[in-house]
Order: structure tokens, then C-alpha cells, then sequence
């Protein structure tokens, strides 16, 4: 921490948050480790121009939200959790119109994010952790699996065919990416550690959300434990906000990317991946799978929920 020293108190104590954040992250990834399932990897016409066969100090590192599924994993934990009656319809609806929003948009705003961190965070305390994994399982299979981009999933399956280790590196709690993980035969994942004492979770935070900064933390800390070279490593996302994370290593993609992330991507020369709507992708000059109506299908899910409600 000496090394902090020049900054202002209130730099130094956002920036021993994110060191905070993205240690407990990649101890928590590690201890959670997961052995591949046997599957099949899903049939793809591309060829990556990563991973390198072979190389055991190499890994990959993927954003979650936008980059491998649609939308955004904890408003999708949050929809499986108001079936399941853990709250109310009117925290229903918040989710409902940050995920049309993110959807909309397309990129991550760090107010609705936390807003929604903040939610799940109220919703799960008192709650076992191990009750919230069974249920994340459950989650998984009735929101979640429809939603992966199968362009995606092909690039880290990619790497793990390679004999290479993947990571999702995401703001989602770290018991939902790491159930996420399972599902698709990755090695693990790095999240936002809530906080639990004798496995109940207490309603707070290890450190902050793995955002920005505490996800470049995290990946850091998981590259130095696992002996691996960042400039060896590959690195994808959607959002500007993951800059500092792509910087860290040595092929960075850019996968669905925002308009600010596209235009920094490109200035760098950074790979670009497009699997959204043709028109979208046309405008980078990348094929792209085909187009799942993410607009509309979450601002059907807003209206459908508010007619219920007359």
C-alpha cells in the first residue's frame, strides 16, 4: 500500500477497495476451482486467431454481461428469485426496467449496477450461501442457458480445447459466475464476494462490486497465484468500463462492443467480435450470429409486467 502514497485520501481508500475487491475475488475463484464437463464443444465455422496450443502460462479471462450471455446475469438471478417468492412485485419492476435499460443501451452504467447490487444484496441476507447456488442452478437453466452467444462460447471454448485455463470475470455475485462457469465447462469464475459468516450471507461486500479497476485486481491476483504471463493471456468484453482488465493482457477483445469501447478498441488495433443484430455488426466490418431481439424482448418484458399490475 506504501505505494499509494501520493494519491489523495480518497483516491487511496476507492483504490484499496478495488485491491481489496479483486484479491478476495481470486480467492475465492480459486478455492472454487472447477474441473471441466465432459461435453461436446458446440460446432463453430470460425477460426480463432488465439489461443496458442501448448502454452500453460497463457489463460483467458471473459466478461460475463453482454459478452457471453444477453443482458445481465444478476437481474436474471433477480427475475428466478421473485418466483421463488424472496421479494416483492415492486422490487420486480426495478429489476425489470434496469435490464430493459441495459438492454436498450447496451452498456453498463456502474449506477444501475449497483442499484442492483444493493437489491440483491437486501434480498439474500439471512440466506445460506449453499441455498443460493441450488437455486442458481435452477436460475440458470430457466434464464440464463438460452441467453449465451454461441460466437462467444465458441472463443472460450476455443481455449480450453487449447488446453488453457478460462475465467468469467464479472460484477455478478461470485456463487452465480462460478454456477455460470460450471454450465459451460470453464475453469471457474471471478465475481463480487458478499460477505457470510458461518455460511449465511450478512447483507455486505468483501472490499466492493468487481467493477472497472477491481476487475484488473482480480485478474492480477488470479494471474499471479496461477503463474501465469498477462502478456501471454487473452482478455474479452463489451464494456469501456473493462479497459483497465483488456490493458492487463496481451491479446484483448473487444466482443459486442460499446460505442466507446469500439472506437478504443480500433485506435489499438484490438480484435474486434460482433454477435449481435447484422445492421450492428455491419457497422464494424465483423459477421455476426444471428440477432435475438434484445430491444425488443426487454422492453416486452417492462410492458407485460406493468399490465399485470392494472
Amino acid at each position: 500500500m506504501a505505494a499509494l502514497g501520493w494519491l489523495t485520501p480518497r483516491r487511496r481508500s476507492a483504490t484499496a477497495r478495488s485491491v481489496l475487491a479483486g484479491e478476495a475475488s481470486a480467492e475465492a475463484a480459486r478455492k472454487s476451482s472447477l474441473e471441466l464437463e465432459e461435453q461436446a464443444p458446440p460446432p463453430t465455422d470460425e477460426e480463432p486467431e488465439f489461443p496458442v496450443v501448448g502454452d500453460d502460462k497463457a489463460a483467458a479471462f471473459f466478461d460475463l454481461d453482454n459478452t457471453v450471455m444477453q443482458g445481465a446475469a444478476i437481474f436474471h438471478f433477480g427475475r428466478g428469485l421473485y418466483k421463488r417468492k424472496f421479494f416483492q412485485r415492486r422490487e420486480l419492476t426495478r429489476f425489470a426496467w434496469q435490464q430493459a435499460w441495459f438492454r436498450i443501451a447496451g452498456v453498463e452504467d456502474p449506477e444501475h449496477m449497483q442499484d442492483a447490487q444493493n437489491s440483491a444484496l437486501s434480498i439474500v441476507k439471512g440466506h445460506r450461501v449453499a441455498e443460493l447456488m441450488s437455486i442458481g442452478e435452477e436460475i440458470y437453466d430457466e434464464y440464463m442457458a438460452e441467453r449465451i452467444w454461441p460466437g462467444t462460447r465458441a472463443l472460450a471454448q476455443a481455449h480450453l480445447d487449447a488446453g488453457q485455463k478460462v475465467w468469467l470475470v464479472t460484477a455478478a455475485p461470485v456463487e452465480i459466475a462460478t454456477v455460470i462457469a460450471r454450465r459451460l465447462g470453464l475453469t471457474g469464475a471471478l465475481g463480487t464476494v458478499a460477505e457470510s459468516i458461518g455460511g449465511v450471507y450478512t447483507g455486505r461486500l468483501v472490499g466492493e462490486p468487481l467493477h472497472g479497476p477491481a476487475k484488473a485486481e482480480a485478474v492480477r491476483a488470479l494471474a499471479s497465484a496461477e503463474g501465469l504471463e498477462l502478456g501471454r493471456c487473452a482478455a474479452y468484453s463489451d464494456s469501456h468500463n473493462d479497459v483497465p482488465m483488456l490493458s492487463l493482457v496481451g491479446h484483448p477483445y473487444a466482443i459486442n462492443p460499446d460505442a466507446k469501447l469500439r472506437k478504443y478498441a480500433k485506435e489499438r488495433d484490438w480484435r474486434l467480435r460482433d454477435y449481435r443484430t447484422g445492421r450492428k455488426a455491419a457497422r464494424v466490418g465483423i459477421p455476426a450470429a444471428a440477432g435475438v431481439g434484445a430491444v425488443a424482448g426487454g422492453t416486452a418484458a417492462v410492458i407485460a409486467l406493468q399490465r399485470r399490475r392494472r
